[in-house]
Parts: structure tokens; C-alpha cells; sequence
């Protein structure tokens, strides 16, 4: 059977000549004669795979030597309760909402301290980015918090907030590694795995050294605790070791592919040929404001929920799976993320004309 082109929002596709070199290691990784899912995250072969995999990912971002790159579990929803518990000393923070995501890291912080919301986007069912470049921030906000790229939504931020001195935490789970990030910029950065990097199970955090310390809110989980975690090198219990080593392999070939100049390059290409065919359909349309759209997750409709119905359908037929759009925005969604090849979204368009041809 041959493979779909899947534009699934997460889990989600994966580069083939990665999948292809862990099934040739699957029996027998480098000659130790097992699997890495069967290896000691304490044997001398792991450490080589997640130190390798934290200097790939250090090289293709440019993080600086004052912060800490962490492999945790739990995924981005447990980094919702885990950056209050870490970062609220004042019990203060604010959030701007501008998707489901957001909304519920701002949920989360409730149960901490006082959350603000700073600005939303939700009066237009988030379909664009707030003016974040003079927000209301009082002084005494232990941060600023932002989702950077909406999976849902389709929108991205493509200017940081003005956080008036404050530091920024982001949540980057679907535009991960899709292009060049001043990392100095965040106070944290971090987001899970399993849309643009490797297989669900693994969250990635990137934080700055000072943000690491022993005084956080009383009752934090010892798990939970990013001293604990950096204190361990990530393996203070065991890590998810297949999905790290999976995500090695992914920052290998991002560095083979040319890094993340390249990603972006070839990531705007791909959300060009498809916005553009919107741009300019009779049937099928945007629902994004057009300088907020991100090029990983592209959402569309016709206007006609059982238009929507039938056009998936027929998709899934033509090997384009996973094209259902998140229930809060109906129709359909297109998510394009690295290893989505072009020649992917070249055949998603020649169907979609081909869709709308009949249609008249």
C-alpha cells in the first residue's frame, strides 16, 4: 500500500527517510542487538542518542549557553499548570488569548494565582492575531504568556508582544523548528512534539537559567519542578526514550534539509501555492485574517456544511486523510507542517479545482 499524504494536525506526518532508517534500527540499534525502545535510558548508547539529540537542537536554534533544553512528558497541557507552578511568584501573570490552547493555559494559571488576560481574540472565533505592540501590563506580572502558532485557528504571531520588560513564555507546539526563533527572546519556549518533530509523548522546553530555581509555588509536584528535571539532565525517572530518539533523527535531517532558513523557505512555498488557490476560488475560502496566517495550519470552508461533509469524504477516497477541520471552526483544515512534501499540497489544490469544476 502506498503511502497518504496526511495532513493531520497532530500526530502527525513525519519525514519517510526518518521512519525508514527507525524501522531498519528497530531490532537492533547500531549493533547493541536491541531496540532502542527496549535499551536502560542510563546505558551509555542513550546517552549518546539524547545528548546528541540536545546538541542538534541547540546548533538548529542557536539557543544560547544560559538556557536549558529539557526532553519532559505529559505534553504542552501539563506545561499549562507546570509554568505557574514554576514561574508565578507574585501569583501574577497575563495571558493573551487568541485560541483554545491559550484559553486553557489561561484556565490553568487560575488555580494558581490571578491570570489576566492582556488581549483575546476570541469575538471573531480567533481568526486573527490581537495588536499586542502596547498592551496594559502592570509591573507586578510575573509574565507574559502567548501560543504562538494556532492549530486550530490557523493564525500565527508574526511580531512578539511589546511585553514591557516581562518575560515571554510560549507554548510553540505546531510551529516548532518550521523556522529561524531568537530564542533570548522567551523567558520559556516549549511545546509538544507530536505535530512538527517526532511522536506524541515527548514536550520539549527551552528555558532560561535564572527561571530554574528551588522557590516555586508550594505543593509544585517534585515532576514538576523544572530544577528537578535540569538538575537530572532529563532523566531524573525515565524518559520517553523512543520518542527522543525519534526527534534526534528529525533535528538530523533538519540539519541535512539545510536548518531552519531552509524549513521556512520551503514552508512558504507550500502555504503560497494553497492560500493562493483561496485567494482566488469561487468555492472554497480563508477564515483567517490574511497578515495573521500561519503556514503550518491552513483552515478553509465553502460555506456549505454539507459541501464540507462531501468534499472530505471525497478527499479520503484520493488519499488526502485528515483534512476535518476542529469542530469550533467546521469545514476544513490543511495542515502543511515540515515533512509535508510540496508535491503534497501541489495535489490537495489540483483536487480542490478539480472539486470545484464539478461543482458548477
Amino acid at each position: 500500500m502506498s503511502r497518504v499524504y496526511n495532513f493531520s494536525a497532530g500526530p502527525a506526518v513525519l519525514p519517510e527517510e526518518v521512519l525508514r532508517e527507525a524501522a531498519e534500527e528497530m531490532l537492533d540499534y547500531r549493533g547493541c542487538g536491541m531496540s532502542v525502545m527496549e535499551m536502560s535510558h542510563r546505558s551509555k548508547a542513550f546517552d549518546t542518542i539524547i545528548k546528541e539529540a540536545e546538541a542538534d537542537l541547540r546548533e538548529l536554534m542557536n539557543i544560547p549557553d544560559n538556557y536549558k533544553v529539557l526532553f519532559l512528558q505529559g505534553g504542552a497541557s501539563q506545561q499549562f499548570a507546570a509554568v505557574p507552578m514554576n514561574l508565578m511568584k507574585n501569583r501574577k501573570a497575563g495571558y493573551i488569548i487568541t485560541g483554545q490552547w491559550a484559553k486553557k493555559a489561561f484556565q490553568e494559571a487560575k488555580l494558581y494565582g490571578e491570570a489576566v488576560e492582556l488581549a483575546s481574540s476570541a469575538d471573531k472565533t480567533f481568526s486573527y492575531i490581537p495588536d499586542c505592540s502596547d498592551l496594559e501590563i502592570a509591573d507586578d506580572l510575573d509574565y507574559v504568556y502567548i501560543c504562538e502558532n494556532n492549530t486550530i485557528y490557523g493564525t500565527k504571531y508574526k511580531t512578539l508582544p511589546n511585553t514591557k520588560g516581562h518575560d515571554l513564555i510560549a507554548d510553540v507546539s505546531s510551529c516548532f523548528l518550521s523556522e529561524p526563533v531568537d530564542v533570548s527572546r522567551y523567558g520559556v519556549i516549549y511545546g509538544g512534539v507530536q505535530k512538527n518533530i517526532g511522536p506524541a509523548g515527548v514536550v520539549i522546553a527551552i528555558i532560561r537559567e535564572d527561571l530554574i530555581r528551588d522557590d516555586v509555588l508550594p505543593g509544585t509536584p517534585t515532576m514538576l519542578k523544572y530544577k528537578t528535571q535540569a538538575d537530572n539532565d532529563s532523566l531524573y525517572n525515565t524518559p520517553p526514550c523512543y520518542g527522543i530518539y525519534i526527534c534526534g533523527k528529525v533535528f538530523k535531517w533538519l540539519k541535512k534539509m539545510g536548518g531552519l532558513e531552509e524549513m521556512k523557505k520551503r514552508n512558504e512555498a507550500k502555504a503560497k501555492i494553497l492560500y493562493d488557490f483561496l485567494d482566488e476560488s469561487r468555492l472554497f475560502s480563508g477564515t483567517v485574517r490574511r497578515e495573521d496566517r500561519s503556514l503550518m495550519n491552513v483552515p478553509f470552508v465553502t460555506g456549505d456544511a454539507e459541501k464540507d461533509a462531501e468534499f472530505i469524504a471525497q478527499a479520503k477516497a484520493a488519499g488526502f486523510e485528515n483534512l476535518k477541520g476542529h469542530r469550533t471552526v467546521g469545514g476544513m483544515r490543511a495542515s502543511i507542517y515540515n515533512a509535508m512534501p510540496q508535491e503534497g499540497v501541489e495535489k490537495l489544490v489540483a483536487f480542490m479545482k478539480d472539486f470545484e469544476a464539478k461543482d458548477r
